[in-house]
């Protein structure tokens, strides 16, 4: 089969389109995937990298977020049958592991996947936008609704908003009832921004974000109860480097920082004084769990969430993709078909 290959770390240069990589073989619990849609994540990026304390099993096909149809399945699976429309759950919740790093990924023309971690795809949801959905919008939704509990009313700030975790946090804010202020990189991604729902949006090449919350919304208060508290509510911030402690002081009294990731750097410079006189909340909040895509998929059923898809690439040009993913040159998610 055709498959994009990575055979050692590196630079973009080690994905390799193959096209004679071996077929795979069902074991009695699994299904043979047909591919039709994977979408790419910054996690991608870095298993090409590679992470400390993680070795891959070379060589490994990239690619967490798997859709599309079953052309064979293991002896011992009854509940589905070739022809099934699915979506894969990238975690293997029973034995470990994690499709694109410790198996084979979707960018590939077919994929095995164990049948338990099979979700039916609805047919009113096409194959491209629920690839687009468990990494990125799954990651979103627990941080933004299980942690985050974002409430009507409260002013949310998100950094990053024109990514895929960035515009399903957008989304899921305004679903929420919060007031969106939105931080992009051009007035293109931010007039996109706003017609998600963004109620503000900061220029962050133009303009210091934390300067700017000053200046639209007020210095945050010392005190409690105070009757002008200034600041924010809640602020996303899945980039980390040197917007973490920006992101702490434009919190007020109480203010929560929600993390899911950390794309411009894991060791950011720290200020502690803020977290003790603000009281604030720092929240993780890492992955999703299966409600969280079934929820997702009936949301975008019922088209109350926009699957926002900045392009399809073929097969061929998977490596061209998440090199655009990669340079920030995509609004929303990258799906290879």
């Amino acid at each position: 089969m055709k498959a994009i290959v990575l055979r050692e770390h590196g630079d973009n240069d080690r994905l390799r389109l193959e096209n004679d990589f071996p077929d795979p073989q069902p074991g009695k619990d699994d299904v043979i995937i047909a591919v039709k849609a994977s979408s790419l994540n910054y996690h991608d990026i870095f298993t090409r990298r590679g992470m400390p304390g993680i070795n891959l099993p070379f060589p490994v096909i990239i690619g967490l977020d798997v859709a599309g149809e079953i052309i064979a399945t293991g002896e011992a699976v009854t509940e589905w049958k070739a022809g099934d429309r699915v979506l894969a759950d990238p975690v293997n919740r029973i034995d470990g592991g994690l499709i694109g790093e410790t198996t084979h990924g979707g960018l590939a023309e077919r994929c095995l996947v164990p049948a338990h971690q099979l979700i039916a795809l609805p047919e009113t949801v096409s194959y491209a936008a629920a690839a687009a959905l468990p990494v990125a919008y799954g990651t979103a939704y627990r941080m933004m609704q299980r942690i985050g509990q974002i409430q009507p009313g409260e002013k949310v700030l998100i950094l990053g908003a024109s990514g895929g975790v960035g515009v399903c946090s957008v989304q899921l804010a305004k679903l929420a009832g919060a007031y969106v202020i939105a931080c992009a990189g051009s007035e293109e991604k931010a007039s996109r921004l706003r017609e998600l729902g963004a109620d503000e949006v900061i220029l962050y090449r133009d303009e210091d974000f934390m300067k700017t919350i000053f200046a639209r919304h007020g210095k945050p208060a010392r005190r409690r109860g105070a009757a002008q508290p200034g600041g924010v509510d809640v602020v996303v911030n899945f980039t980390g480097g040197d917007s973490w402690v920006k992101s702490l002081r434009v919190l007020r009294v109480g203010g929560r920082l929600l993390t899911c990731g950390a794309t411009a750097g894991f060791a950011p410079q720290e200020d502690l004084r803020y977290i003790w006189t603000y009281e604030l909340q720092i929240r993780g909040s890492n992955g999703w769990e299966r409600e969280d895509l079934h929820r997702l998929l009936q949301l975008v059923a019922d088209k109350q969430l926009e699957v926002v898809i900045d392009r399809q690439w073929p097969l061929e040009q998977g490596a061209e993709a998440l090199a655009a993913l990669e340079q920030r040159q995509v609004f929303g998610k990258v799906v290879v078909v």
